[in-house]
């Protein structure tokens, strides 16, 4: 089905919802991330830096006001059909990767069919 057909909504910067599918899609070049059940980010590529790499120091010395890596992790997420990055995460090691979005679908649906909410240029609306 043509991505101009489908009932998606924009979730995120780089995210859709197929509702239709009950998908998770990469906005940029539609590729799946998975169930709209479950995490996206399970969907993703995950890339799991030290934050030195990001936050460089500032100054010399034990306290550098840089991330320290026994403290903090970051953990990046990216389509795997384009590379685009599609979140960013700082969790203390061994913390697992968090679950941030988590749609009602069936409610979704039902309000869509009933006509309380429209889906218009990937925005939901309220209904006419």
């Amino acid at each position: 089905m043509p991505p101009e057909t489908r009932n998606l909504i924009r979730i995120t910067e780089y995210l859709d919802l197929d509702v239709d599918r009950e998908q998770w899609m990469c906005n940029r070049c539609g590729h799946s991330l998975g169930s709209a059940r479950e995490n996206y980010k399970a969907g993703c590529l995950v890339h799991d830096r030290d934050p030195r790499e990001v936050h460089q120091t500032l100054v010399r010395g034990d306290f550098n006001f840089s991330p320290d890596p026994l403290w903090v992790r970051i953990v990046e997420f990216y389509c795997p059909g384009c590379g685009t990055q599609i979140e960013t995460e700082y969790l203390p090691p061994g913390h697992p990767i968090t679950h941030d979005i988590e749609i009602d679908l069936n409610s979704l649906k039902e309000r869509l069919r009933k006509g309380e909410y429209a889906i218009r240029g990937q925005r939901l609306e309220v209904g006419e």
